[in-house]
Formats: C-alpha cells, structure tokens, sequence
C-alpha cells in the first residue's frame, strides 16, 4: 500500500495496458485499483470510494459509458476516459455524460 491518501481505479479490459497505468500510478504512490469489466468497476467503486477513476470505454460487458452514466447520478468523482475510440462523436458523447477529460491511447 502507498502512503498517498489518494485511490485512483482503473478500469480496463487490456491487461497489458491495465498493468502499464497501474504501475505507472504505484510508481508515483497512488493506491491503485483495478477492474477489466463495467460490473467489476462498479463494484470497485461503490466498496473503495475511489477518489478518480480511469475508464475504457469498450469494456466486455458494458460500454464504457455506462459507467459515466452510473457515476454521474450520484456523485462527482472525477473521470478521465482513457480510450482507443477517436471518432469526435465518442469523445464529445463522454464528456456530454460527464467525464471529466478524454484522452486517446
């Protein structure tokens, strides 16, 4: 465990990019969590109260924006899109449902 008081989830079907971004966050002290689906991100959340997540959009599950969706209904936690999507529609649909940037892999 970090001795940074901040929780950052991840949450991402690609494990090699999944284990990249967590080791990356650990590296510079964040406790990190991590999810590969919607359902697991979800539950992550609700259990942790992460203070920021990571989100893929093309999870196996669920898209992506669903969680956005989830997450806005009852809370502000910050939420950065971490996705392969580069159409301008997807990028502007997540930051319309509420996250917080949109970076593209």
């Amino acid at each position: 465990m970090s001795n940074n008081k901040y929780k950052i989830l991840i949450i991402e079907d690609e494990a090699n990019i999944r284990s990249f971004v967590e080791t990356m966050l650990e590296t510079n002290g964040y406790y990190v969590l991590s999810a590969s689906t919607c359902a697991m991100g979800k539950t992550m959340y609700l259990s942790h109260n992460a203070d920021l997540v990571i989100l893929d959009l093309g999870l196996p599950d669920e898209d992506g924006l669903e969680f956005v969706k989830y997450v806005r209904s009852n809370s502000i936690t910050p939420i950065i899109v971490l996705s392969a999507r580069t159409d301008e529609k997807d990028k502007v649909d997540a930051l319309d449902y509420g996250a917080n940037d949109y970076v593209t892999k």
